[in-house]
């Protein structure tokens, strides 16, 4: 059994991480850069260690740091978390070789699938249904053009190399063409180094896979994906709406091909693009993610099986801890994405949160990365904590999301809780007749200015709050001064709503 796990992130995937291990009697390692040594999630762990300056290029990116990190601390085992070194097989590679178990895929079966070309080969071999789209031998601006067209308008541009949105570029029509391809080869240079541009066509679904070292695998249902805006998704659900049984079958044997196909050993994804309605409904694969989703909780719900445990119990080299025929759907989840930006622009923010406190309630859970009083800071994901409703039915989920977020209090930065709001109250998205353009179509409707009145009284209490923090360090008790973090003026108005 692991007896000691670093955990090679930060945020709410680490606190996630955290949390489980505390459950199952494992002892927890964070790491930390400069600009994190006092996160939620350093203060969660049993240890910690530190790894280097702000830039994650500079920290939580470098092998040799993390891998240093998880000596010092005795570790026997390493949680990549999602994003920064989870799906890079150099990192589980250079982890294999420091004796340290990889909580995650093979190194193999990463890089296999890291390659949306490489990927998409293994899936025609194995029979999985492939997109209807191209990735030109060569990788001429002209080549490129000639295989958009011979896939038909409309495409998508995706970068071969990687994932998260980086070097995709959507292209509706012969004029924008040229610019798309420039601007998606460039970005996906910059993101992975690698130009190389694939050609695809649909819509976006995705299925929970496990195996583990025995032989056994089993999936754990879909998610649908479908509200997303720059290519990065903003809500999900679990199971997928308005999906046949029919097809959900088709869909998720699909998924166990791709996974045998490659042999696959812990928590991973397989993503397809799917079009049409009812039975008829075709679905291609896209690509293969080989860590934990963000969208993970969701899957959680629905089937009452925690992922993290399965994936640690099955680094350990023990079974899967249920089998296919004990997975069920039970009710509806959705999940919404509390990230600190701007909504009328998209752009990330930075400051302190003044005020914070997470809605409650039955069906209701929060996955954090942050807490009150922290400063977030410019050098990270804006992501700031996924919100998450279960409910018998989708129309329940959903109308505990909207309360959620209702109750959630957020002050001292912008966030997306508004637009989050207006989105769900959108009748195609209640009738569930959105696409996966339909932010980027109406957000100049879902990101409508706050009213004046409200924007001036928040300015009033932001500086109520900060001069009643900054008396609060002069109050003189009996045992001294009152530390800041502790005086919370909030606490004698009670809550407040919007």
């Amino acid at each position: 059994m692991i007896r000691r796990v670093l955990i090679a992130n930060r945020g709410e995937i680490a606190r996630r991480v955290i949390r489980t291990c505390r459950a199952m009697g494992i002892a927890s390692v964070a790491i930390y850069s400069d600009a994190d040594a006092a996160s939620p999630h350093v203060k969660d762990a049993d240890a910690a260690e530190p790894v280097g300056p702000a830039p994650a290029a500079e920290s939580y990116l470098k092998i040799a740091h993390v891998i240093e990190a998880a000596r010092r601390s005795g570790a026997d085992a390493v949680h990549p978390g999602y994003g920064f070194l989870s799906e890079n097989a150099a990192f589980a590679e250079a982890c294999e070789e420091a004796g340290l178990i990889f909580v995650g895929p093979p190194a193999a079966v990463i890089r296999g699938m890291g390659s949306k070309t490489g990927a998409r080969k293994t899936m025609v071999a194995a029979g999985v249904p492939v997109v209807p789209g191209l990735t030109p031998a060569s990788q001429d601006a002209d080549v490129i053009a000639r295989a958009v067209r011979e896939v038909g308008l409309p495409v998508v541009l995706k970068a071969a190399a990687g994932g998260g949105g980086k070097g995709m570029r959507i292209v509706r029509d012969e004029a924008s063409l040229a610019d798309a391809i420039v601007a998606a080869t460039s970005e996906a240079t910059r993101a992975f180094g690698n130009g190389a541009l694939y050609v695809d066509r649909a819509r976006h679904i995705e299925v929970q896979v496990m195996g583990d070292r025995h032989g056994h695998l089993a999936h754990l249902f879909e998610r649908d994906c479908t509200l997303q805006r720059r290519h990065q998704k903003v809500i999900e659900e679990a199971p997928a709406p308005r999906l046949s049984a029919a097809v959900r079958a088709r869909l998720t044997d699909a998924a166990l091909a791709a996974a045998r196909a490659v042999d696959y050993v812990n928590a991973g994804t397989v993503e397809f693009l799917l079009e049409g309605e009812g039975d008829d409904a075709r679905f291609y694969f896209l690509e293969m993610n080989t860590r934990l989703q963000v969208e993970h909780p969701i899957t959680e719900a629905i089937t009452g099986f925690d992922l993290v445990r399965a994936q640690l119990l099955v680094a350990a080299g023990e079974p899967l801890p249920f089998s296919q025929s004990d997975v069920r759907i039970t009710g509806h989840a959705v999940e919404c994405r509390i990230y600190a930006e701007d909504s009328r622009t998209l752009l990330p923010q930075a400051g302190r949160l003044i005020r914070y406190v997470e809605p409650t309630g039955e069906g209701v859970r929060v996955d954090a990365g942050v807490t009150a009083g922290q400063t977030v800071t410019v050098h990270y994901d804006p992501l700031l904590a996924k919100l998450i409703t279960h409910a018998p039915t989708r129309d329940e989920a959903l109308a505990r999301m909207t309360k959620a977020l209702a109750d959630y209090e957020i002050l001292g930065l912008h966030h997306n809780i508004g637009f989050l709001r207006r989105l769900l109250q959108r009748p195609e998205v209640i009738d569930t007749q959105a696409h996966t353009r339909f932010i980027e179509s109406t957000l100049d409707e879902l990101s409508a200015p706050a009213d004046p009145r409200v924007v001036s009284a928040a300015a009033a209490m932001a500086a109520f709050v900060v001069a009643g923090a900054d008396a609060a360090r002069a109050v003189p008790q009996n045992d001294g001064e009152v530390p800041a973090a502790e005086f919370d003026p909030w606490d004698r108005l009670g809550p407040v709503k919007w």
